[in-house]
């Protein structure tokens, strides 16, 4: 995010939508300037990864950063491995890992991690859409998965619950991120190959962004009244929508009664 805010200029808004663990890579959403105010609408995506599992052995902090200790049992079979995929998909519940940026009596896990305390975790709901094994080598105990799950999964957590289904071990060796909803890694650029130029060209339409909510288009006519935040008719649209005047991304309203209220306003007044 620093290096691309060193191309920007000076002063231009900048923020992400959900940083990754030090051991990952893949697709990270930047917002610049207005579209900063739509964050909330892309952090709540679903994901996708990919994640490569050590098995036969565990970590500390569920990844290869952690302190590794072997386990002295056989690993489990490709079969006993996907045995183990169905009780691990759909509406679960998952308990956060102690290095992890959680809060605790307003202290980060991973802090209390650091000075060697263990708390106890409440297990919280998440949603793991797709649970895949995509690869096995029982010669390298090696097992590679592709997960897609609802915002605040832990893939780590998720691969170890897996080997622990499977009467075993494992911890994460490699994680990618390689879809935010419908945001694709495929069409992403690494920081190092952007330029002030190459950066102009990369940019999206703030409405691409949020193509995920539903649209409600307006005249020019009314275009002054939602730049200014003010209220309009209900929709009758569950949840978040956008509201549009031709293909210019006003704002994002919601439903209040009969009358739609405005969360976020792009459009200047």
């Amino acid at each position: 995010m620093a290096r691309v805010k060193h191309l920007l200029p000076k002063k231009t808004k900048i923020g992400h939508t959900g940083t990754l663990d030090p051991l990952a890579s893949g697709l990270l959403v930047l917002l610049i300037g207005r579209s900063t105010r739509l964050s909330r609408y892309v952090m709540g995506l679903r994901k996708s990864y990919t994640a490569t599992a050590r098995l036969g052995a565990v970590s500390d902090t569920l990844d290869a950063e952690g302190e590794i200790s072997y386990l002295d049992a056989p690993i489990p079979s490709e079969d006993t491995l996907r045995e183990a995929l169905p009780t691990l998909t759909g509406d679960i519940l998952q308990t956060p890992p102690m290095v992890s940026a959680l809060k605790r009596e307003g202290q980060r896990l991973y802090d209390l991690h650091r000075r060697g305390i263990t708390v106890e975790r409440e297990p919280r709901p998440v949603t793991v859409h797709r649970l895949a094994l995509t690869a096995f080598d029982p010669a390298e105990k090696t097992a590679d998965f592709e997960v897609s799950c609802s915002s605040g999964t832990y893939v780590r957590t998720l691969v170890a619950d897996v080997a622990d289904r499977a009467g075993s071990g494992a911890y994460l060796t490699a994680l990618r991120r390689t879809a935010v909803g419908h945001l694709s890694v495929k069409d992403s650029s690494p920081p190092e190959a952007l330029s002030p130029t190459t950066l102009r060209n990369r940019i999206i339409p703030p409405t691409e962004v949020v193509r995920h909510l539903s649209a409600v288009v307006v005249s020019g006519e009314v275009r002054a009244s939602v730049c200014h935040g003010v209220r309009m008719e209900a929709c009758g649209i569950d949840g978040s929508y956008r509201v549009m005047c031709g293909e210019e991304l006003l704002a994002v309203y919601r439903d209040e009664g009969k009358e739609g209220r405005a969360e976020v306003v792009l459009c200047a007044g």
